[in-house]
């Protein structure tokens, strides 16, 4: 039998904090989006609001796909923060008949602790290992 791989994403609209769940010791990866406030600032003053629009949905859907190759690989994935971004992540990917097999859930949660996110991953997954 194969063993599930899991996967745990807590996410805002800039970062993204990946967590493998393994039978040793949890690491956290982040993945940054492009568009940070700074080149938003930069772009609303230099170009406009449109402008700025369209360039941060440019910025999200290479965030967006990132996220999108990461979670290719695994079979159960747990998305969970506290704003939308988990909601479009999961939009884009349910959009895309290649992640039809792999499990994925998203859930609401606050600004953690890398501890507090990796307690959450484990909780999560606690009947799954």
């Amino acid at each position: 039998m194969k063993t599930a791989k899991m996967l745990g994403i807590w996410m805002d609209n800039s970062n993204a904090h990946i967590m493998e769940l393994t039978s040793h010791n949890m690491e956290t990866n982040i993945v940054t989006s492009a568009f940070t406030n700074e080149e938003r600032k930069e772009t609303l003053g230099a170009s406009g609001e449109h402008v700025m629009h369209n360039k941060e949905q440019q910025q999200q859907s290479v965030y967006y796909k990132k996220l999108g190759d990461i979670i290719a690989g695994y079979d159960d994935v747990i998305i969970f923060g506290p704003t939308n971004a988990k909601a479009e992540l999961c939009n884009v990917l349910k959009a895309d008949h290649h992640f039809k097999d792999i499990k994925i859930e998203m859930q609401s949660a606050d600004k953690m602790t890398e501890n507090q996110e990796h307690a959450f991953v484990k909780a999560y997954f606690k009947n799954k290992l």
